[in-house]
């Protein structure tokens, strides 16, 4: 079995079969070599831009001990930051820089839909969020300085305290703490309480991962049925009996009725249910939902733009996803599904495997009407582009 390089002398396989959402691994010099593929003063610039999910975190004196502040911050924030005991963390970071979101290519061995963001963490000497759990899974890559992580398997109990938006745990006792250098990496499961505190200035990536919750699902699946029942239809009992005796008794016959109404609106077939997650877990985040095009293009002028144009790109922010058998293929991207005949599985594997497209591997499919009509459509949404 071939090895991942980021897993050390860890098989995908292997790793996937003792660690995955079982056991905290750590993996040293699972980059070898690794510098970081962007400065603390890029990651600051990119915190001031508006629609870029960034906080700054800093470890204060008064209870509960921590000041949360949302950006977007300034250049006079950062200067009026102390030299020490701050962080600060940005979202989504591989939406906005390509070379960040190439950087994922190295957890394909993870289903690509199954990867949220990478976040990004820069801390001045002491800087931490404090010890907390989180609900997915999550690689810590050390990427500048060094940062020292405390960890625990035991059960925690959650701080309590008004105003407290992080998901720290008090009383936090480790079993395990290690201190990571640039390219070593912490895989943690679920539900493991850890503690990260950088020892000089550090920079760590945060690879987490979508682990929707059943009420997320649920909402959304109770949405698309409220959405396809008839607005008239309504609750009816044109074999009712007389209450005479008691006016207030909902009667067996009335509860029957109701559980089977709720029962037959609830009703999908697998086929539905299927359809429904694969929108569900490609849908973005609003905020991170590419510009259609203005104007759009037919799809003669998108195939007579690779006359010039060498390779075509996905937009960072777009998740794709799909399933099919030998009579058709469903692509998600973006909260759609693209019914798609099954001959074009080659297609849709290229287009959810890779990030960039040669024009020169894109030919074939150019040729093919279903296949540019899709190619067109994705391009019209902003989901495509030529870089």
């Amino acid at each position: 079995m071939k090895r991942t390089t980021c897993l050390g002398k860890l098989t995908a396989g292997t790793f996937l079969t003792r660690y995955w959402q079982k056991s905290p691994c750590l993996i040293r010099k699972a980059f070898p070599g690794l510098t970081s593929p962007i400065s603390a003063d890029e990651l600051a610039g990119l915190a001031c831009e508006a629609g870029v999910e960034s906080r700054l975190v800093l470890k204060t004196r008064k209870h509960p001990g921590w000041l949360v502040r949302h950006g977007p911050f300034t250049a006079g924030d950062f200067q009026q930051l102390p030299q020490n005991n701050w962080t600060l963390l940005v979202q989504d970071t591989d939406k906005y820089l390509p070379e960040l979101a190439d950087f994922l290519q190295h957890f394909r061995f993870i289903p690509s839909w199954r990867i949220d963001d990478l976040m990004i963490s820069y801390a001045a000497p002491g800087g931490s969020v404090g010890p907390h759990v989180d609900t997915y899974d999550v690689f810590l890559l050390q990427t500048l300085g060094k940062r020292r992580w405390s960890i625990s398997r035991k059960p925690q109990a959650p701080m309590a305290a008004p105003g407290l938006e992080l998901k720290q745990v008090r009383a936090f006792r480790p079993q395990h703490t290690w201190v990571l250098e640039p390219g070593d990496m912490l895989y943690l499961p679920p539900g493991i309480a850890h503690h990260g505190v950088a020892v000089g200035e550090c920079m760590t990536f945060s690879i987490g991962f979508r682990a929707p919750s059943d009420t997320e699902m649920l909402a959304d699946l109770n949405t698309m049925l409220v959405k396809r029942l008839h607005q008239e239809a309504r609750y009816t009992d044109p074999d009712l009996s007389p209450a005479n005796a008691d006016p207030g008794l909902i009667t067996k016959k009335s509860r029957t009725a109701i559980r089977r109404r709720i029962r037959n609106a609830q009703r999908l077939q697998v086929a539905e249910l299927d359809e429904w997650f694969g929108r569900f877990i490609t849908e973005p985040k609003p905020w991170l939902t590419p510009t259609p095009l203005r104007q759009p293009l037919m799809p003669g002028a998108l195939r007579g733009r690779f006359t010039t144009r060498k390779k075509l790109a996905r937009d960072p922010s777009v998740i794709v996803a799909w399933y099919g058998d030998n009579q058709q293929i469903k692509l998600f991207a973006n909260g759609r599904c693209h019914v798609l005949p099954a001959r074009l599985s080659g297609f849709v594997r290229l287009l959810c495997k890779q990030r960039t497209y040669a024009a020169d591997t894109l030919a074939t499919w150019l040729a093919d009407r279903e296949a540019l009509q899709l190619l067109t459509e994705l391009y019209n949404a902003g989901m495509l582009y030529f870089p």
